[in-house]
């Protein structure tokens, strides 16, 4: 492989611009380090940008707005999308969103002094990155490396993806029209959100899972509360059952379930699994190990098998959430150069399912307590009962607060609703800084917000309190 001489020399080099490189790269340059980003797409921010956060929640406010969701009780509002109305049209807004947080994040890099580059980065040894093919070679050294290139949807080979009526959770937002009818393979985060934007939008959506429960991870009562709502919305589910033929016929697509169902519609989202983008980047040639799905296996502070190299975000798999790729690339970087700033990333981290509606959970739920064989008490705020929940229309909402019984510390705040994944802040606060359920019970809220349900759910939890003490 040809390269120039000298070497461009820097601190560290951060291949990919997403959330976990971007905030890697500012927070080595903030402490003084020559800091260089490379990015191979046209415009930096990843996925969470251009495919996959961003772009999603942008569709999910449209489905909202122009579906007249939360007007059709309160007001009595009928709204008809048009059907032939392009998911281009309906779609405008994410492009100038895309493109403002792109400036956003080259005008953070350009602020705190990072070189950026574009082009495909190559390992060459553990402390070489090479960017760019041929003559347009760039050699660049570092004391680290952090790789933070994302991850991708998987495809499964026996699912014909080359059809243009079968979508991954990249491009279903590329597709020309509304579908009358789409089936969702796979109940994760991504199934789940995007099933109810489509519901929303008026398409009849069958969501297929093959576990048993869906979003296992979530507090069991707010995961039933979702599917109730998501039933109301529309969603056919099915879980418990896999799909071990897909095919493309002339007049859509084709789905047999191992139950003996067979599924029929106009278009198909694949949404079961992520895959690591690892593959070019030469961590096999320097000694980087990876799993069967292309993860890099790291340390407690982000560090790979091989010393130099780190790696954040969603290639190293779980949790693969936004926020949480923003600090442990900050944590990566801290740790590495000894900083002393962020030493671990912070346990509480809170889970963000925008559905219809929104789903948030932060700390221990029921199932991990009775488990753990810890003695809690719970307490429920329904928005039914919390004055503005009554005003914006959402009686479904529920506030829950999951505290210990000997110490009256919190443990966990689940929360589904109206601005679920705002609300939670306000108990995560609580959480981190090891307060109690008192502290709600001190607080004064704004009248009429669904924020006071915190209060509400709290004296649920003395009164619970109360009752084990007699």
């Amino acid at each position: 492989m040809a390269s120039p001489s000298p070497a461009e020399e820097f601190d560290l080099v951060v291949i990919g611009s997403g959330p976990a490189g971007e905030k890697a790269a500012a927070q080595a340059a903030y402490f003084g380090k020559r800091v260089a980003i490379v990015e191979r797409a046209p415009e930096p921010g990843g996925a969470g940008v251009h495919t996959g956060t961003l772009p999603s929640k942008t569709l999910r406010e449209t489905a909202l707005y122009l579906s007249g969701h939360a007007s059709r009780e309160l007001y009595g509002v009928a709204v008809k999308l048009d059907r032939l109305a392009t998911l281009e049209h309906l779609m405008a807004r994410k492009d100038v969103i895309a493109a403002s947080e792109s400036a956003r994040i080259r005008g953070s890099l350009l602020r705190h002094g990072v070189s950026y580059l574009h082009g495909t980065a190559t390992l060459e040894d553990p402390n070489t990155v090479i960017v760019g093919e041929g003559r347009d070679v760039r050699e660049l050294r570092a004391s680290f490396i952090l790789v933070a290139t994302g991850s991708r949807p998987f495809h499964p080979k026996d699912i014909d993806f080359a059809d243009d009526r079968i979508h991954d959770s990249d491009e279903i937002l590329c597709i020309h029209r509304l579908p009358e009818r789409l089936i969702v393979l796979g109940g994760g985060v991504i199934g789940c959100e995007y099933a109810c934007m489509f519901a929303a939008l008026g398409t009849q959506v069958t969501l297929v899972d093959a576990r048993d429960e869906i979003l296992p991870f979530l507090d069991e009562e707010l995961v039933a509360r979702l599917l109730s709502s998501m039933r109301t919305l529309g969603v056919e589910l099915r879980h418990g059952v896999k799909w071990p033929k897909v095919e493309s016929k002339d007049d859509g697509v084709t789905v047999t379930l191992s139950d003996g169902a067979v599924l029929r519609s106009d278009q198909l989202l694949y949404a079961a699994g992520r895959v690591g983008n690892t593959e070019g980047l030469g961590l096999d040639k320097v000694g980087v190990a990876l799993d069967a799905r292309g993860y890099i296996a790291v340390d407690e502070h982000y560090r790979t098998s091989v010393p130099s190299i780190l790696a954040a975000g969603d290639v190293i798999g779980f949790p693969a959430l936004a926020s949480v790729s923003m600090e442990q690339g900050r944590v990566a970087i801290c740790q590495a150069f000894g900083f002393g700033y962020k030493r671990a990333v912070s346990h509480t981290m809170p889970y963000g399912i925008y559905t219809i509606p929104e789903v948030s959970g932060v700390g221990a739920t029921e199932k991990w307590c009775r488990e753990q064989n810890r003695d809690y008490v719970v307490g429920r705020a329904l928005y039914a009962q919390n004055a503005r929940g009554k005003i914006v229309g959402d009686t479904d909402g529920l506030t829950k607060l999951v505290v210990c019984a000997k110490t009256r510390k919190l443990l966990g705040v689940h929360v589904v609703g109206e601005n679920a994944t705002e609300l939670v802040h306000i108990g995560q606060t609580v959480l981190h800084l090891e307060g109690t359920v008192d502290l709600f019970i001190d607080m004064v809220f704004n009248f009429p917000t669904l924020a006071e349900s915190y209060k509400y759910a709290a004296y649920e939890c003395l009164d619970a309190l109360a009752r084990q003490a007699r």
